[in-house]
């Protein structure tokens, strides 16, 4: 039964319940204070009568709640939701509810006050199947076998027989909580041919656990004749399980303590190539023992230009602090302008000013993150100056790497998670600033993706055989070279030829203009690929196709990034995709995307268009120690062919923004870590 509480912002709920034969699986993300939404997927297992021929019928579907106003001193807090709006409907329901909490002397296991909940509501649609007191619009269908589902009903949202649900719960402490509950769901399906259960009573009964802060467990008795169990695991991307351990930065140490005389601020050094270059290496091994590496230092007798890569920290502006310490070290006192650059793939990101006073002022100032972020310059790159000193020993670079990998294949109907794993052997050559030459061996230790279900497709099939691509066990993931450069003010170039990644190879293009301090992006991407050979080796099959399209991102308050993508997609089908993220300062990212195309609903087949949700967890978040690494996945209701782009190595949106003006305000606490 639904309640008008929400969880704290930014939480992430797993839950896994089971009851008469019936498994549910939820994730829930709240995305603000007032709105959450949820994916779930159900598995009805069925006594009599198939449902839709199977006789455990899968069903996945999405819900979101928003609440109109928060719990007052005499008012109920109130939300209204929609269940199961993007599925095939065998869920789906309407609800308008009010919860109001209120203070009990009980007596408890550990002495304190317990806390008692009042919940009641009014519900259309399978919310409204027992104990109905009105209609609104007539009669509303109901759940029909056989629908391909996917496609918004709005016609039919509270509308048809309403009915009322109502329940109590009792935190008896800060462990242990009691629930009752008058349910409105006659369960229609699952009681009829079906035969899953016999529904004897509308009353049910719980008890629930919190047996650790992130994990609570639940019993039920249900509907006067079952059991059920519940088991719920939860986590807030903005708490860490572990603490980060840093290594502590070495402390600013201000030019009046170490230059007290004029003569030490002369500028007559800079005239001097010894000095000079005496002063890039030091400020090389200074950076390096940050895990930074200096790229080329540009300066003079008052500024200095800094470009470094940063290959240690996921937060630009942590790695941007750290550069300006160890400049505040190696550079002699007359140097008051550093002007930091980080650096990725060749392209100069950014450039953060500062001076060199203010360091020195701030760094131990009351409010230091806002203060020093009031005096800081946030700029487009310049191109690398002539007079530079490069790095000598960057170029070229050859690196190689060793690790896991995990590809997943979701609900197919047989088995609804399929997964191969198995390790990639990666290369990458780097001959000059921009320039990579990359690619990704793939050796398949054990899965079961080969065992899905094979493509019923009535569009080419540009995603769906991913079944005869499980096939083999070594595979070439990737082989491409590719070229990142600037190729004016607030652009950015990307091109690549080459194996992008297990299904395509060809031919891209990008560019992208975004202005340091803008939270707009604009960009547009062309790509000619050819569909490769299921053994994923040098070959290619028949299918060729041009797919391209123009973007524009916006950074929205509170974290939250918007995508809109139009043009041709790996089918030839056109259309747009629309894309929202929420990503934290920490790097943790959620988000969800829809995209509608000219394929018609019948041609897309089940699921009507394509959709889905994706996150991503950075390493650092979750071992406590720097790292630029992270992993994540994207997971749709359904894998179709409409719809689809190509993936290619190195697109330029994601690495830009990062060290762009908006994100490193996010991260601005971190500049003194």
């Amino acid at each position: 039964m639904p309640s008008a509480e929400m969880q704290p912002d930014g939480q992430w709920n797993t839950t896994v319940s089971w009851f008469a034969g019936q498994s549910r699986y939820n994730m829930t993300f709240q995305a603000l204070p007032w709105l959450s939404a949820t994916f779930r997927y159900n598995g009805i297992q069925t006594n009599g009568t198939p449902i839709d021929g199977f006789n455990t019928y899968y069903d996945r579907g999405f819900d979101v709640r928003a609440r109109l106003w928060r719990e007052g001193r005499w008012r109920p807090a109130v939300t209204v939701g929609l269940q199961d709006f993007a599925g095939t409907g065998i869920y789906a329901s309407e609800y308008i509810v009010a919860t109001k909490g209120f203070d009990t002397p009980a007596l408890t296991a550990r002495g304190g006050p317990g806390r008692l909940k009042v919940t009641a509501g009014l519900g259309w649609g399978r919310l409204a199947t027992h104990g109905a007191i009105g209609n609104i619009g007539g009669v509303r269908p109901g759940f029909v076998a056989g629908s391909s589902g996917g496609e918004l009903s709005i016609d039919q949202w509270f509308r048809g027989d309403f009915a009322p649900f109502a329940g109590l719960e009792w935190q008896v402490d800060d462990r242990w909580g009691l629930k009752a509950e008058y349910s409105s769901d006659a369960y229609v399906t699952e009681t009829g041919g079906p035969d899953v259960f016999e529904r004897e009573s509308s009353l049910n009964f719980g008890v629930e656990y919190e047996w650790t802060p992130r994990t609570r467990l639940g019993l039920y008795y249900l509907y006067g004749s079952e059991i059920g169990l519940s088991a719920q695991f939860q986590l807030n991307p903005k708490y860490s399980p572990t603490p980060m351990m840093v290594p502590a930065p070495i402390p600013v140490s201000p030019r009046s303590n170490w230059a007290p005389d004029p003569s030490d601020w002369s500028q007559d050094w800079a005239r001097s190539e010894a000095t000079v270059l005496k002063i890039r290496d030091q400020l090389a091994e200074a950076l390096r023992q940050d895990g930074l590496i200096l790229e080329s230092l540009d300066i003079n007798g008052t500024s200095a230009e800094i470009r470094f890569r940063n290959t240690r920290y996921r937060s630009y502006m942590l790695a941007v602090g750290r550069a300006a310490r160890a400049a505040s070290r190696a550079l002699l006192a007359s140097v008051e302008t550093f002007r930091l650059v980080p650096v990725r793939t060749g392209m100069g990101l950014s450039s953060t000013v500062l001076r060199r006073s203010d360091l020195e002022a701030l760094e131990f100032a009351p409010d230091s993150t806002a203060a020093i972020l009031a005096v800081t310059g946030f700029t487009d790159a310049r191109p690398m100056s002539d007079q530079a000193l490069q790095s000598g020993d960057l170029y070229p670079a050859f690196a190689t790497s060793i690790s896991p990998y995990s590809a997943p294949a979701y609900f197919d109907p047989d088995r609804p998670f399929r997964l191969d794993v198995g390790l990639d052997f990666a290369a990458s050559y780097a001959p000059a600033p921009g320039w990579i030459f990359a690619g990704a061996i793939r050796q398949r230790l054990a899965g079961n993706v080969k065992d899905g279900r094979a493509s019923n497709s009535a569009l080419p099939h540009v995603r769906t055989d991913q079944v005869e691509y499980a096939q083999f066990g070594t595979t070439l993931e990737n082989l491409y070279l590719a070229r990142s450069w600037k190729p004016g003010e607030n652009l950015y170039a990307r091109a690549t030829v080459g194996y992008f990644e297990s299904m395509y190879g060809g031919v891209s293009s990008e560019l992208l203009w975004k202005p340091v301090s803008s939270r707009l992006a604009l960009g547009v991407e062309g790509n000619y690929v050819i569909q490769r050979d299921f053994d994923q080796r040098l070959g290619f099959r028949d299918y060729k196709t041009f797919t391209g399209h123009a973007s524009a991102y916006y950074q929205l308050n509170n974290g939250f990034h918007a995508q809109v993508d139009v043009g041709r997609y790996l089918a030839g089908d056109y259309g747009a995709t629309f894309s929202i993220d929420r990503v934290f300062a920490n790097g943790w990212s959620v988000g969800g995307f829809f995209t509608k195309t000219d394929v018609s609903a019948e041609d897309f087949g089940e699921g009507s268009f394509d959709k889905g949700f994706r996150f991503r967890i950075p390493l650092d978040w979750m071992l406590g120690r720097p790292s630029r690494n992270a992993f994540g996945t994207t997971i749709r209701p359904v894998q179709r062919d409409g719809g689809q782009r190509v993936v290619v190595p190195g697109r330029l949106y994601g690495k830009i923004r990062d060290a762009h003006r908006a994100s490193l305000e996010q991260q601005g606490a971190t500049f003194w870590e």
